[in-house]
């Protein structure tokens, strides 16, 4: 298999022991590795599924072909092809990539990718930033990752994959010393049988009220959705995605942005690991501070 290039891993000291996170037998928890940190915590894999953090460009193209078949074939999304079939963009060299794979077909099944602040330092920016004037987090960066390219294949849309995800996510956090991460959150502009933005509106309205983070965080699109200008009152959820953001504590940072290219309007959302409700720390194995 071909290795990685530069600078994905050998400049992610957040990473380091890291890459090969957790391959989960059915039903268990990770093997002990303890030579990488004693005091690791362990993440739970729902029964048959892998989790494993990416370690060769073999397995980036697996997520980038699970990308581009959920963000293309099935949101519409404009890709540039730079690899007929892949969803690949300057970050990905730079990021880490987590996989959930079907333990009996060994597909990948979900992913998110993890820009880390040293890598962020880097490549000079995150993909948030190219939407968001992210100013009000920049006391956050040090100790801030940016989640992205999230997405689950339509045949294993359940719980078990998320939270596979997001307990390797947060023993990442745990075990690096960082506590906050941020990212843009996808909604449709075709978004439960509503077109034109209008249920994008109508979500931003109620999170607006609801989840809405202090001031010292909140942030402006660069190409705003124009909400002001949509019926938002339509009676809509917000996507699985979202909804199970906020139930792990995460705040709205302001009004979607518009990308045209992903056909979506984009909210910013920021979770702390602090902010994780009593539940999910004992799920995920994560002490109080």
């Amino acid at each position: 298999m071909k290795e990685l290039p530069n600078p994905t891993f050998s400049l992610s000291p957040e990473a380091s022991g890291l890459a090969g996170l957790a391959t989960l037998p059915r039903g268990s928890l990770c093997p002990d590795d303890s030579a990488a940190n004693e005091k690791s915590p362990r993440a739970i894999a729902p029964a048959g599924l892998q989790v494993s953090w990416a370690q060769h460009l073999d397995e980036v193209r697996q997520a980038q072909r699970l990308r581009y078949r959920v963000f293309a074939l099935e949101m519409g999304a404009r890709l540039p092809e730079k690899l007929p079939g892949h969803d690949v963009d300057l970050f990905d060299d730079y990021c880490e990539h987590l996989l959930v794979r079907d333990e009996l077909s060994q597909e990948v099944i979900g992913t998110y990718r993890v820009l880390t602040p040293a890598q962020a330092e880097r490549v000079g920016s995150t993909y948030s930033d190219l939407e968001f004037d992210l100013t009000r987090l920049r006391m956050l960066r040090s100790r801030m990752v940016e989640l992205g390219r999230s997405c689950v294949h339509p045949d294993h849309r359940h719980g078990g994959v998320i939270l596979a995800l997001w307990g390797a996510l947060m023993q990442f956090m745990v075990r690096n010393q960082l506590d906050t991460m941020m990212g843009c959150a996808s909604i449709p502009l075709q978004h439960q049988g509503v077109g034109g933005g209008h249920a994008a509106a109508s979500i931003w309205r109620k999170l607006k009220n609801t989840h809405l983070a202090p001031i010292e965080f909140q942030v402006h699109p660069r190409l705003a959705l124009p909400v002001d200008s949509l019926c938002n009152d339509m009676d809509v959820e917000p996507p699985a995605l979202i909804k199970g953001y906020l139930r792990l504590g995460a705040k709205v940072l302001g009004p979607p942005a518009w990308d045209p290219e992903f056909n979506s309007a984009d909210l910013p959302m920021m979770m702390r690991v602090a902010d994780l409700p009593a539940r999910y720390r004992k799920h995920f194995s994560i002490q109080q501070a």
